[in-house]
């Protein structure tokens, strides 16, 4: 029989007796021995055993389907998933494909009581998991109380060597003086009077490294490191929270929530001592202050207006539009283009096309004329928009029930657990585990309905105020011929943007439906298409 290797472990220094990669490669490989497999696939890998997103995994995952292998050796259940439903899912699949499991530890009944018990198996390595990570979360509170930073992605910083918690004196920043002299260059020509573009343009030209090591500067890395205050010796802990990001540059990225959102400052635990400062108070609040007039510089200066500035984006890579001209033949123009055109931004350049201002700006603004001067399209919406911010305290409680009724069946299964351990009859047991399964497919399917319909409810509450406004507003001087700041205004009221595909006709999202057919219940999903192509 053709079998495949599966191991993993949660982090990538996890050496505990029993589930290191190496230790389970070596006992799957004596399992195999012993069944005498002929082992054509090993995979390895440290990755959460709560994702189902996982390189390795769904290298397996492809084998499985191609019906390239008879048998999975693990070694444990909780090796191959810790989250019940994820383990679910792969167990469906491996029936499918008539591929068998096996893990070395453990005996795998494939029979509907096996699937219980590993389901329960699944439920409790979950909550351990669980524990595990609150367990983590406050251990690193304690250390950062203490005086130590906490050691993750943020202990090492651009300037310093990081010393780790398990050496003398660890958990705290030592200065790395080649690079902090680049950093105090950097302040230094900011406040002589370069901009953030010159700065990344000039470290450049010095063929200094980045702090990655690879590629080259970029702006956006420049100004981070302009506006960290832990180069004044302040050091901060747990001052954000991850989620998932709006837009992905790569769709293969390994963490899921990439996004940041920041905490109030009051919930910031500061760590004194433990990073040494490369430049003084007085020199980090002066750049301070020349950014933000180098900002108020750049508004001034901008010698064309742009109406939809800050309202268009690429589908492409994520980016923003940016406003500026264009020369051709002697005649300037003004055009919107892609921001990763741009090498300042990116090293990677995006192809997405540009947009002739006069002809984009007259498109969209009559798309929106067109929909502000249908009063039966605004009633529907407002009243839309009303029933469904309505809705959020009746959704919050159907959920909350929903809530309350997944709980009770996972107490209603690990009680069908202890039945059959203590020897009631198999088929009692298998019938009322598929009449519990069934339920919790139901209330699964009702949750992720009531999530969607109390998100829609959430954004309808907070914008139908600012919505009635804005529309009351453009309605009054619609027919006054609207000047540039007033349609500014409109487009801001109204979440107004701009999508660009290059290929596809340009997508207008905002408080905006499609038709009076099709009204679109969650405000920040409305459409309306503009069917034209771009320059």
């Amino acid at each position: 029989m053709i079998a495949a290797i599966y191991c993993r472990v949660s982090t990538d220094n996890q050496e505990r007796e029993g589930t290191s990669l190496q230790t389970q490669m070596e006992n799957c490989l004596t399992y195999c021995q012993s069944k005498h497999y002929d082992v054509s696939y090993r995979f390895s890998e440290a990755y959460s055993g709560l994702s189902l997103e996982r390189p390795e995994l769904d290298k397996l995952r492809e084998l499985v389907r191609a019906e390239s292998i008879d048998i999975i050796v693990c070694y444990s259940l909780d090796r191959l998933s810790r989250d019940p439903g994820h383990g679910v899912i792969i167990t469906q699949e491996l029936e499918k494909h008539s591929v068998k499991l096996e893990t070395v530890t453990e005996d795998v009944d494939n029979s509907e009581l096996g699937k219980l018990i590993s389901y329960i198996r699944g439920y409790a390595s979950k909550l351990e998991a669980e524990k595990i990570r609150e367990r983590t979360m406050r251990g690193k509170k304690a250390k950062a109380k203490l005086g130590r930073i906490v050691a993750n992605s943020h202990a090492s910083l651009y300037g310093y060597d990081y010393i780790p918690v398990s050496q003398e004196n660890g958990g705290r920043r030592i200065i790395k003086e080649s690079e902090a002299e680049v950093i105090r260059h950097m302040y230094e020509w900011l406040i002589e009077g370069l901009s953030t573009n010159a700065i990344t343009l000039k470290l450049r030209s010095l063929r200094v490294s980045t702090p990655s090591g690879k590629g080259f500067w970029i702006r956006s890395t420049v100004h981070k490191i302009l506006t960290n205050i832990a180069y004044t010796g302040k050091t901060y802990a747990f001052t954000c929270t991850y989620v998932e990001p709006k837009y992905r540059m790569k769709a293969d990225t390994k963490r899921k929530n990439t996004g940041i959102i920041y905490k109030p400052k009051e919930e910031w635990i500061e760590i004194p001592g433990v990073t040494p400062a490369i430049i003084t108070t007085e020199v980090f609040q002066a750049v301070q202050m020349q950014l933000q007039e180098n900002r108020r510089k750049a508004e001034r200066n901008r010698k064309r207006e742009y109406l939809l500035h800050g309202h268009v984006y690429c589908r492409q890579c994520g980016r923003s539009y940016w406003g500026g001209i264009h020369s051709s033949k002697g005649k300037v123009t003004r055009r919107y283009q892609c921001s990763g055109k741009h090498k300042i931004v990116t090293p990677v350049i995006c192809g997405n096309k540009a947009w002739a201002a006069d002809q984009l700006e007259t498109l969209v603004w009559a798309e929106l004329e067109s929909y502000l001067s249908n009063p039966d399209l605004i009633k529907v919406q407002m009243e839309t928009q009303c029933h469904s911010a309505g809705r959020k305290v009746e959704v919050e409680k159907e959920l909350q029930e929903v809530y309350r009724q997944l709980k009770t069946l996972d107490r209603e299964q690990s009680q069908l657990l202890e039945w059959a351990l203590k020897g009631f009859p198999e088929e009692t047991v298998v019938s009322e585990n598929k009449k519990l399964n069934a339920m919790r497919e139901t209330l699964k399917s009702t949750t992720v309905e009531l999530e969607t319909q109390l998100k829609a409810s959430q954004e309808a509450n907070f914008n139908l105020q600012k919505l009635k406004r804005t529309i009351e507003l453009l309605q009054q001087q619609l027919s006054n011929n609207p000047d540039y700041e007033t349609k500014r205004a409109f487009l801001d009221g109204m979440n107004i943007k701009v999508w660009i595909d290059g290929e596809n006709p340009v997508d207008i999202t905002g408080f905006v439906p499609e038709n009076e057919e099709n009204i679109a219940t969650t405000p920040s999903e409305s459409h309306l298409p503009a069917r034209h192509r771009g320059n």
